[in-house]
């Protein structure tokens, strides 16, 4: 009995879903970076900050999560555990950093001090991120479309769960937030640092497996659907804090269940020997993408953009075309052969239009329901982070399908995703009734759909093995959509329409401006109503189906990849 509990045990360690269960857990502290706006005023009270120095650590934020090179490469070179580490102590010093100076228990620091301090800490986050997604999508290669969105949905959820466990503490000192971020981190990866980790998943496929990501998707929806219950209920009733620890205990039982599939999986299955493990691979058909036999055995490299190919390399041999013409579109590229091919800058421009628009409204959720007339703006942000977590792993699932069973480029859901959110801008601009419902909703599904789509393309595209490296120089885009859309163009007109209505003969605007101007307070001035965000969101309507074009294009050019890849497995 001793000898087979020690075998399962040794089973269950080793198998793939315990490692996609804690890079569940993982995720929740890579979305940490979703708090900010949490705590943002609590900076910029106790430093007595503007809105323009607090813009500038929005930046500072935005540049740290998205510049993972460094990640990257320790994730290449080292064990996945040391990159985790690394990236839970930069985490600490960051934000361990910022609560000893918001506290008062250090001398203040500049502002440019300020913004390395939050680029370190959310810098961290690339570390949870990258190890998190390498360790999976190589252990699940055949079911990256799931693991991908599933993954970056628990990052997109973490502001709200870590929110939900903050209000136990229920500290009437709002600093302890910083506290816990800086610390709560730390003690998660140094308890599941050593589980994630390559495993061999291509030697574990299961037919058990859908059944298993069926589960893991029902769970998903329950948490969802449950903390958005619980945001109503705290939001509308008045609970005592009682209830609100009974909430947070159920909260955790719900991220604890996912344990059940490997715990289960360990006990109730054998491991597959070699002889079955090849045999399970030569019917998966485990052909790279791209590649296709002759009918005497000589395989045939095709490559699906012929206008990229040098000038005479049909007249070489087969093995000297593929040195002077480098991978093909579906092997493993570096992150120079990426940069060099079209099909890399269509997918980094469509996600720096899409996505960028998108987090633009994230940015300035707060400011645009004021502007609508709405008080409780938190509740704006609660619901686009839910939407953005079933985005990501609605998306995953139904890219999966687009794929498997139509063998078509999965990117073409992100085209009809950015379609659905050019609409959802456009309400914004229309500032119809129930316009930032409706708004909230398509944006945040849109936004949570490149996240999921867009990595397991191009882990499909370029390969796996310097995925860590072109998954992060994808993410760049991000914070320079940001940086134009939101702090140049979105801010300006905001503040050009601001200026208009502070000139107008208003007897209370004129009362509030004069009196601003006496006390010298350095607050900017507000914009009110549907007119401050008409223009930008016209404008970011028209990116996102720029977007969808340049996404377009790319599955023109990449269909006959996917038809031979994931052709072959439907035969």
């Amino acid at each position: 009995m001793t000898i087979y509990l020690k075998e399962r045990f040794g089973y269950f360690l080793n198998n793939r879903w315990l490692v996609f269960v804690a890079a569940m857990w993982i995720q929740i502290c890579a979305g940490i970076v979703f708090l900010f706006g949490s705590i943002s005023p609590v900076i910029k009270i106790s430093l007595n900050y503007n809105q323009k120095q607090i813009a500038r650590l929005i930046v500072a934020k935005d540049l740290g999560y998205s510049l993972g090179f460094l990640a990257a490469t320790l994730c290449e070179i080292f064990p996945l555990w040391a990159a985790l580490l690394v990236g839970a102590i930069q985490n600490f010093i960051g934000y361990g950093g910022i609560w000893l100076i918001v506290t008062r228990r250090t001398a203040p620091l500049p502002l440019w001090a300020m913004c390395i301090l939050i680029f370190v800490g959310t810098n961290g986050e690339t570390y949870f991120n990258t190890a998190a997604l390498v360790s999976c999508v190589g252990n699940f290669p055949k079911s990256r479309g799931p693991v991908v969105g599933i993954l970056k949905g628990f990052a997109g959820l973490g502001g709200a769960i870590l929110t939900q466990i903050y209000a136990v503490i229920h500290s009437p000192d709002h600093a302890s937030l910083i506290f816990m971020i800086a610390v709560a981190p730390a003690m998660v990866i140094i308890a599941l640092m050593f589980i994630i980790r390559p495993v061999g998943g291509h030697r574990q496929v299961r037919p058990s497996d859908g059944l298993s990501f069926s589960f893991v998707y029902s769970i998903c929806l329950l948490l969802a659907s449950y903390l958005m219950g619980v945001m109503i209920v705290e939001d509308f009733i008045d609970v005592s804090q009682n209830v609100i620890i009974i909430f947070t205990v159920i909260l955790f039982v719900i991220l604890i269940i996912p344990i059940v599939i490997p715990i289960y999986l360990s006990f109730t299955q054998e491991p597959i020997v070699v002889q079955e493990e090849e045999a399970l691979l030569s019917q998966s058909g485990d052909q790279g993408p791209g590649r296709s036999e002759h009918g005497d055995g000589q395989e045939i490299i095709s490559c699906e953009v012929e206008e990229e190919k040098p000038k005479g390399v049909d007249l070489l041999p087969a093995l000297e075309k593929q040195k002077r013409r480098g991978p093909c579109m579906g092997e493993d590229f570096t992150l120079v052969q990426a940069l060099i091919k079209a099909d890399f800058w269509l997918m980094f421009f469509s996600l720096l239009f899409g996505s960028g628009s998108s987090l633009t409204v994230i940015d300035n959720l707060g400011q645009m329901s004021q502007s609508f007339g709405y008080d409780n703006t938190h509740v704006f942000v609660s619901m686009i982070s839910i939407w953005n977590f079933l985005g990501r792993i609605g998306s995953g699932y139904f890219s999966e399908i687009i794929v498997r069973d139509n063998a078509y480029p999965r990117h073409a859901a992100l085209a009809i995703a950015q379609v659905v959110m050019a609409f959802g801008h456009f309400f914004f601009a229309m500032g119809w009734p129930g316009a930032m419902y409706i708004g909230t909703l398509l944006v945040g599904l849109g936004h949570g759909t490149h996240w999921a789509v867009v990595l397991a393309a191009a882990s499909e595209l370029f390969g796996l093995k310097n995925f860590g490296c072109v998954y992060n120089f994808l993410t760049i885009s991000t914070p320079i959509g940001s940086l134009v859309f939101s702090g140049l163009i979105a801010s300006s007109i905001y503040d050009m329409e601001a200026e208009k209505q502070a000139q107008q003969p208003h007897e209370g605007r004129l009362m509030a401006s004069v009196l601003t101007r006496f006390l010298n307070m350095d607050e900017p001035l507000k914009c009110e109503g549907t007119i401050c965000f008409f223009l930008t969101s016209l404008i970011l309507s028209g990116l996102c189906i720029i977007a969808a074009v340049l996404i377009m294009i790319l599955v023109y050019r990449t269909k006959t990849l996917y038809a031979n890849l994931y052709g072959r497995s439907r035969m």
